[in-house]
């Protein structure tokens, strides 16, 4: 006999025998050599052939079906045993038949009930039991959300509590990667809108300058334009690779401290040519107390020229962009308020997905790829800031926080 079964047996007779032995030997302090005799000729046979019947069991385990059965065998082991015993016993011990008879009604009559008493538990425990298997059979057909309702508090009951956290865990897994599999989507379905227009814009001006249909000023004019299209092109992939990295962590930035003070007053004189000729004013409005923060300086700029420059492509004429900063207990708030159409509510958190343009979709018509609000959100949060677009009366106010100076919050990994 091999595997599992042939060890539980070799197990089972080396316990059977080594009590047996235990027993004569304690038997020879009553008895003498006799009692210990008499006990291993009934002790030894009755323990082999129990270990013999349950080895034979467990062979052919799967031929006595489900676990009622199995315990109803394990009963008539025991019974049988216990009868086998009495049987010896009163052969060896010539102990009267009549003693016998009724001890041996006492053994069925104790059968019986230990009987009725397995299978009064058993009820439970195959209760629980099934209930574990309809469980995961509900997942396995689709289920996410599940509720295993066992009777005990043992390891049946744990074992129903873990499936029920896989369960949500997987329920969880699933919903995150539906999530990423849209977003891919969404993505891929937005980059090709981007680029179907320039491309098709492309082709065409190629033709005409191929064909020479056009005169020699429209052709400088259609090389003109096909520069435009190769530039915004460019900029959307950059744009592009520079997002997926941000949002893959790639990040190896020189961190400092950085006086803010500063740094919004070169990029908003930067910004002023652009806000002038769309007829917007643009202007800081910062205390005089300002601390420096943590980070680093070209892609803090990089985060004000994205907000500055999209408050003016939705600012209108004879509108303003305003530039503040609040400090806090470890962080610095800058907030760029514009005084243009503002953002519903509900599109509020949305306006930081990658291209993701709104319902007016007014920043295509502007040239913009969707892209500046979302790269602006992973540098922040590569900062250990954050990002988001604040309750205002009249106009837009988006607003990120970035670490104090010697505060804690830069992750190592832009460090």
């Amino acid at each position: 006999m091999t595997g599992r079964p042939g060890l539980e047996a070799r197990g089972g007779l080396v316990l059977a025998v080594g009590a047996a032995v235990a027993v004569g030997l304690a038997a020879v302090a009553v008895d003498g050599m006799h009692g210990a005799r008499v006990m291993l000729e009934i002790l030894v046979p009755v323990g082999i052939l129990t270990v013999g019947g349950v080895a034979v069991a467990l062979g052919r385990i799967g031929r006595f079906g489900g676990l009622k059965q199995q315990l109803a065998l394990v009963g008539t082991i025991a019974i049988g045993q216990f009868l086998l015993a009495i049987g010896l016993l009163v052969e060896l011990m010539f102990v009267s038949r009549h003693d016998a008879l009724y001890t041996g009604l006492v053994a069925i009559y104790a059968g019986l009930l230990g009987g009725w008493s397995a299978r009064a538990l058993g009820r439970r425990l195959l209760h629980d039991v099934g209930q574990i298997r309809a469980g995961l059979a509900a997942v396995g057909d689709g289920a996410r959300e599940i509720s295993i309702d066992v009777a005990g508090d043992d390891e049946l009951a744990g074992l129903a509590t873990e499936v029920e956290r896989m369960v949500d865990r997987l329920a969880t897994e699933e919903r995150a990667r539906s999530a990423v599999e849209a977003a891919h989507r969404d993505l891929i379905a937005a980059v090709s809108h981007d680029l179907r227009t320039p491309i098709t814009s492309l082709r065409l001006l190629a033709d005409a300058l191929r064909d020479e249909v056009v005169d020699p000023r429209s052709r400088l004019e259609y090389v003109s334009r096909i520069a435009t299209h190769v530039t915004a092109l460019s900029g959307l992939i950059d744009d592009l690779f520079e997002l997926s990295r941000l949002q893959a962590g790639d990040v190896r930035w020189a961190i400092e401290q950085v006086p803010l003070d500063e740094l919004v007053l070169e990029t908003v004189d930067a910004m002023r040519p652009e806000a002038d000729a769309h007829s917007v004013a643009v202007r800081a409005e910062l205390p005089a107390d300002l601390f420096p923060v943590r980070g680093n300086p070209e892609q803090i700029q990089r985060v004000l020229f994205n907000l500055i420059q999209n408050a003016i492509r939705h600012t209108p004429a004879d509108g303003s962009v305003t530039v503040r900063a609040q400090p806090t207990d470890d962080e610095l708030e800058i907030e760029v308020a514009d005084t243009g159409a503002g953002i519903p509510a509900g599109e509020r958190e949305r306006v930081f997905e990658a291209f993701f343009q709104g319902s007016s979709r007014a920043a295509r018509t502007n040239g913009s790829a969707g892209l500046g609000l979302a790269i602006s959100r992973a540098i922040v949060e590569a900062h250990g800031g954050r990002i988001w677009v604040a309750d205002a009366g009249e106009g837009t106010r988006v607003r990120f926080s970035l670490p104090r100076a010697g505060a804690r919050g830069v992750p190592a990994s832009a460090a």
